[in-house]
């Protein structure tokens, strides 16, 4: 299931990136109270390195009060409240920050809003231009700048910020936008005009871009060439629901109100654009504080907590991402995919009950709702629901006019669930359907031919699908396993161990590969290496019908006399 930003936002992502922290783990049942300060310090930046904000933030209050005057606790608690959104607290604390670090970058970000907010725009400029010391500080600093004349009609000045950008070519995209922006809110039509399109082609994938260009093209009577805009933007990406909306409207005739209404607006947009830019793994935490602020700025919050519950959910902070889109209007285009996430995230919280009713809840409303279904299938094969799956997958199935591209997980999931309800033939279908659609798909490779091969049926076929999957995944351990598991049940025992010690340098961890390289050293007669790979196996968690087979091989070895019984082959039955 992809995360609803990226699904709709090929979005304005430049090139700026920056340092990140370690995945989030949870916390539950803090003593806070009884915690030294040196305890609650070290406390704290751990549960900062984990991305755990909310432990983080409390572990840094309690050693505050503890050293009220601390400076390097000051500022941690500045970033966490920044980061959970809490903009009071935080500007009373950015002004603490600066009164010991005052080019603190987004110290004087926060109050230069706080500024804004009050129409002490030149105050606002000055809190702006210290900021500007880094490479996204003078990005963030020019655009905010530039905004803060608009809100005073200075249009000269507004665009001799953005000139500011031209010492960096990897930002001239932003201040195509921008520049775009700032001229059509002020009415300037030639001028928006030429930064539009030049925008236009630099980012014609952006969804920012194209909703901005093609409500500025029907605003000025250009409704043809509007239409095409959106046309275009819908043949890559038919089901963006913002996009959709916007054309339809312009079907009917509809009179579009401005994309940005307000300097303050277009202030937000300005961080939105920024935090959207660094939204991957290499910035996240960044990002994090920049969508907090773009929403403390009046603007378009729909699509600001759809960026925020994405970046919540790639830090793994599942509830929090929750929170954020359920915040988003009922009413909005974003909602549905915001509902869809939600029940992806409630089941990555192990809430499946939960899950399951949002995703019920959302097929009942809508019974077309093509992703609903899909996603409902995922949940219930994730939790080995099988026939709950396939009907679900079914109900999706039935929704396809004409099967494309894009189709092919559908039949590859419900492959997946029909096999594993023993119902094979039905199974093959779906497979070879889901290659019909996207020939060498690696994952229906390694499934079908491993599938194949286990049930010794078009053997030649299978292991070249085999073969194929891990020349087009030569680094995916659980695919080279497959292939080292297909020659072992060919019983090309040498070959198999060949492959099986790539698989298990390339996973590690995985208990399935280590049980089945042990098998192969069984059969080549290395049995003191077979028993150490089965207690690796044993090690690694097995799940419990595989540890009581794999106990077994412990004690009494592999029998001479019959096949062994493979493992469901583990990437099979949870891509996806």
């Amino acid at each position: 299931m992809m995360k609803p930003l990226s699904r709709m936002l090929p979005a304005l992502a430049f090139g700026l990136m920056f340092a990140a922290l370690p995945a989030h783990a949870g916390y539950e049942d803090l003593d806070i109270e009884g915690t030294s300060l040196s305890g609650s310090y070290l406390a704290g930046r751990f549960a900062g390195k984990q991305r755990d904000m909310d432990a983080a933030g409390q572990y840094f209050q309690q050693a505050l009060r503890d050293d009220p005057n601390n400076a390097v606790l000051i500022e941690r608690v500045f970033v966490f409240d920044l980061s959970e959104g809490k903009i009071a607290s935080a500007e009373d604390y950015a002004e603490r920050v600066l009164s010991f670090n005052s080019q603190h970058r987004m110290a004087r970000f926060v109050l230069g809003l706080r500024d804004v907010r009050l129409k002490r725009f030149v105050r606002a400029r000055e809190n702006f231009k210290k900021a500007a010391y880094t490479p996204i500080g003078e990005l963030t600093s020019a655009l905010l700048t530039a905004w803060t004349y608009a809100a005073q009609g200075n249009q000269a000045q507004a665009f001799n910020a953005l000139d500011k950008l031209d010492r960096n070519e990897t930002l001239e995209n932003f201040k195509s936008y921008h520049g775009a922006l700032i001229a059509d809110y002020l009415g300037a039509n030639l001028r928006a005009d030429s930064f539009y399109k030049k925008a236009y082609a630099q980012a014609g994938n952006s969804l920012r871009v194209v909703q901005a260009y093609g409500n500025y093209l029907d605003r000025i009577g250009q409704k043809d060439e509007a239409r095409k805009v959106y046309e275009q933007f819908l043949a890559a990406a038919e089901k963006n629901p913002l996009v959709r909306q916007e054309l339809d409207a312009l079907n009917r005739g509809d009179k579009p109100e401005p994309f940005i209404k307000t300097p303050q607006a277009g202030m937000s947009e300005a961080l939105f654009s920024v935090a959207s830019a660094l939204s991957d793994d290499q910035g996240l935490d960044v990002a994090l504080a920049y969508a907090q602020l773009a929403l403390s700025v009046e603007g378009d919050k729909n699509i600001n907590l759809t960026l925020l519950g994405d970046i919540y959910e790639s830090m793994n902070n599942y509830q929090r991402s929750i929170d954020a889109y359920d915040a988003i209007d009922k009413t909005s285009p974003l909602k549905s995919n915001a509902d869809l996430e939600v029940a992806v995230n409630l089941q990555r919280l192990e809430k499946k009950d939960e899950a399951k009713a949002r995703l019920k809840a959302l097929t009942d409303s809508d019974p077309k709702d093509y992703d609903a279904f899909v996603t409902l299938g995922n949940l219930y094969r994730n939790n080995e629901e099988f026939q709950l799956a396939a009907d679900a997958y079914n109900a999706a199935v039935a929704l396809i006019a004409t099967p494309t591209k894009d189709n092919w997980t559908v039949y590859y999931y419900r492959g997946i669930a029909l096999e594993r309800t023993k119902q094979w033939d039905k199974a093959e279908a779906d497979f070879r359907k889901a290659l019909q659609l996207e020939p060498d798909q690696p994952m229906v490779l390694n499934y079908l031919g491993y599938s194949m091969i286990d049930k010794k049926l078009n053997l030649t076929e299978a292991i070249a699908m085999v073969r194929k999957a891990v020349e087009l995944k030569p680094n995916d351990g659980y695919i080279v396993d497959s292939l080292g598991w297909a020659h072992f049940r060919l019983g090309e025992y040498d070959e198999a161990v060949r492959q099986l010690e790539r698989a298990v340098e390339l996973k590690p961890a995985d208990p399935i590969i280590a049980d089945h390289l042990g098998d192969a050293y069984w059969r080549v007669g290395r049995q003191l290496e077979a028993r150490f790979q089965w207690q690796h196996a044993k090690d690694n968690r097995p799940e419990p019908e595989d540890l009581t087979r794999i106990e077994q091989k412990l004690k009494e070895g592999l029998p001479d006399d019959q096949p062994v019984t493979p493992a469901q082959n583990a990437p099979a039955g949870n891509n996806g």
